[in-house]
Parts: C-alpha cells; sequence; structure tokens
C-alpha cells in the first residue's frame, strides 16, 4: 500500500495568525490534523480561533504522545489521509520533531515542511544585530541543583570568536513553569562566580526580549546587572549576549533596544 504524506507546519511566535498562507491550505486540506505546544510557548494562541480557521478539530498531543507514542497515534493515520503535524515556530528548530520525522521516512513515509518565524530569526530582526555573526546557540536549563556550566563554556567561545549569542530560556509549558530574563542572569552570573573567567559579569551588555512576535514585544539592552532588575511581564523570555559590534548594530541597539551605553 502505498503511503501517504505527512507534513510539519509551523505556526510562528505568537498566535495563530502566524502561520503561512501555504501552511494554512495545507492544513485546510488535510484529513488528520495534529499539534504540540510543549516545546514552545506561544503566548497568545487561540485554540477555538485556530480550529475555526483551519475548519476542523485539532488534535493536541502531549510530549509523551509525541515521543513515545507517535507510531501508533501520528504515524498509522497517514496511510488512511493527508496529516499535518503543527508546531510552534519553525518546524525543525525541536529535535523532537526532527526524530518524528525521521521515524517518518524509515517507514516510508514522505514528509514535507511549511516554515514559519522562530525565535532564531526574530533575536535578530528585533534587535537589529546582524543575523550573520550569531554563533551557536545555547540553552540555560530550569533546573533546582547547580546550574550546569557547559551554557557558559559555549558563551565563552561565542565571545572569543566576537559572535553574538542567542540564549533560549528553558520551559516546561506543560508544566507552566518559565525561566525569566532576571533567572537567566543569575544564572549566568552564578556560574561566573564560580569560574571568574570574566565571560559574563554584572558590567557585561546583554538583550532581554520577551514575547518575540507579539504587539507587546519587549526588548531592553543594558548591563546585566541593570536588566536583572526589570520587569519583563509574561513569557516567553530569550536573552541576548552581543559580541563584537558594527556602528550600525550599536546604533540599532540604542534605537531599537533603549541601550544607553554600547561599545564595540
Amino acid at each position: 500500500m502505498e503511503l501517504g504524506i505527512l507534513t510539519f507546519i509551523g505556526l510562528g511566535l505568537n498566535d495563530e495568525r502566524g502561520i503561512s498562507i501555504r501552511g494554512l491550505e495545507e492544513a485546510r486540506n488535510a484529513d488528520f490534523v495534529f499539534a504540540e505546544f510543549y516545546t514552545s510557548l506561544m503566548p497568545n494562541l487561540s485554540m477555538p480561533n485556530l480550529e475555526k480557521l483551519i475548519g476542523k478539530p485539532v488534535t493536541v498531543l502531549s510530549r509523551h504522545d509525541v515521543e513515545e507514542n507517535a507510531r501508533q497515534i501520528i504515524l498509522d493515520k497517514v496511510k488512511d489521509g493527508r496529516t499535518v503535524f503543527l508546531v510552534p515556530g519553525d518546524p525543525m528548530i525541536a529535535t523532537t520533531h526532527i526524530d518524528l520525522r525521521l521515524r517518518a521516512e524509515r517507514l516510508g513515509i514522505d514528509t514535507r515542511i511549511i516554515g514559519a518565524a522562530s525565535i532564531q530569526t526574530a533575536a535578530a530582526a528585533i534587535t537589529g544585530l546582524q543575523s550573520y555573526k550569531f554563533g551557536r546557540t545555547i540553552t540555560l536549563p530550569l533546573t533546582a541543583t547547580t546550574s550546569p556550566e557547559s551554557p557558559y563554556h559555549h558563551l565563552k567561545t561565542n565571545r572569543k570568536a566576537g559572535l553574538h549569542t542567542l540564549i533560549l530560556l528553558d520551559l516546561h509549558a506543560e508544566k507552566r513553569q518559565y525561566m525569566t530574563i532576571p533567572e537567566g542572569i543569575r544564572y549566568l552570573l552564578e556560574v561566573e562566580n564560580r569560574r571568574k573567567e570574566k565571560v559574563f559579569e554584572d558590567t557585561t551588555l546583554a538583550i532581554g526580549v520577551a514575547r518575540a512576535g507579539a504587539d507587546d514585544v519587549a526588548v531592553k539592552a543594558a548591563a546585566a546587572a541593570s536588566l536583572e532588575k526589570l520587569d519583563f511581564g509574561p513569557a516567553p523570555h530569550s536573552l541576548i549576549v552581543p559580541g563584537e559590534l558594527h556602528f550600525m548594530e550599536m546604533e540599532a541597539l540604542k534605537v531599537f533596544a533603549r541601550a544607553e551605553d554600547v561599545a564595540g
């Protein structure tokens, strides 16, 4: 029997309006529509509005559904009709989606990708930093114990190369747990206090970005100690530590991120 196609569709950053026209058409023509919202938070997403937009019900899956039971829940449906999987941001940013796509292909199921905006692209757009000057993206994990030092190491490597660093702040969407910008700063300062390598200090220039893609997006550049004192409002939050700045990037941070004093 010829198997069908599994299409991964990105929903963008903020709400159901972030889906592309192509993605919307594909979802409307699908026989089965699945979605997950555990890999990222879409702060203004409305499920009733999403289903109204698509014109059919959407089955929302948990992490366990996708990672443990995808064969029975999703992949077995493909042979019975057109199947789409809606995900926050851009479809292949999260490794869990790459894993699902690999499993589908191993079963002989063709897959398609319909992209959308993600924090990876939005970070440069919001701040005015040049996208090609970003180094490795790092994640600060939510942890109740001593902060792991690997993110600090990767930040050090990026800074040594003069590259900007996008720092994703961990979240457990299903548990409604989200790391904030001040918490992320304290995490890095805690590691700095142990390592003392002058990678991230109170005076280090950092940029806080909250709710990228939303109308009430918040962005502020300042010394880490100053940024730690600010309330950026609801999640999701991200941090950026700039590397060497071009004069146009300096001006952009002053205008777009209200930075008072920046230097290359």
